[in-house]
């Protein structure tokens, strides 16, 4: 089974182009002020713009009001939201009603016993999880991985992605002690924080095709 692979937080065209050229699966795009991959609105129509319908767009949102959801969803660039924040099973499944989006939950790593509860909360409601450490400062993986063993033989009845500390170097062995079917890189294709790589990307994509 081949591995799917997303390029997250990306804000320039070269990036999105070297992510679509590639073989991404997907692209994601930024909205948290906070985040140094955060981008403007009209930015994210842009870099939408470049993107061909056979890469799904992903917009990251933590903890979203409808408005900013509206104002997003309306630039046409986004095909699915990325839940990081503390969004309730109720939430999650009002936001994939009311935007008729497709919507994945990311799923904080601590214990087996955290990832199996949050796993039976939203598997009902998500329609994809990503899974990524706990405990950082900003969400997102924050350059770290947790330790993969947790997710070893878990029962998962839904697509995923592993996400957290991935690079160039060590993608093959999460994939081959996780089981992921996809990946998300971030800080992990980045030359400085918040910089996109183009060389990082191209090496990164390549190391996914050959699993």
């Amino acid at each position: 089974m081949s591995v799917e692979a997303k390029i997250c937080g990306l804000s320039t065209p070269d990036t999105v182009d070297a992510a679509v050229q590639g073989g991404a699966r997907w692209v994601g795009f930024v909205t948290y002020p906070r985040s140094p991959r955060h981008i403007s609105t009209d930015l994210l129509r842009t870099l939408g713009a470049r993107v061909p319908k056979s890469v799904g767009r992903v917009g990251l949102f933590v903890d979203p009001d409808d408005a900013l959801l509206g104002e997003r969803l309306a630039t046409g660039a986004i095909d699915m939201l990325q839940l990081h924040g503390s969004e309730t099973p109720a939430r999650v499944a009002a936001l994939k009603a009311r935007t008729g989006k497709a919507v994945m939950k990311v799923i904080k790593v601590a214990t087996r016993a955290d990832v199996e509860r949050d796993i039976a909360a939203y598997a009902a409601v998500a329609d994809r999880l990503m899974f990524e450490p706990a405990g950082g400062i900003l969400p997102g993986g924050n350059a770290q991985a947790f330790d993969w063993t947790i997710l070893r033989g878990l029962a998962v009845p839904l697509p995923w992605m592993l996400a957290g500390g991935l690079t160039p170097d060590n993608v093959a062995e999460a994939v081959r002690v996780t089981g992921a079917p996809a990946v998300d890189v971030s800080s992990g294709v980045e030359a400085s924080r918040g910089v996109k790589s183009v060389e990082l990307i191209r090496a990164f994509l390549d190391r996914v095709k050959a699993l």
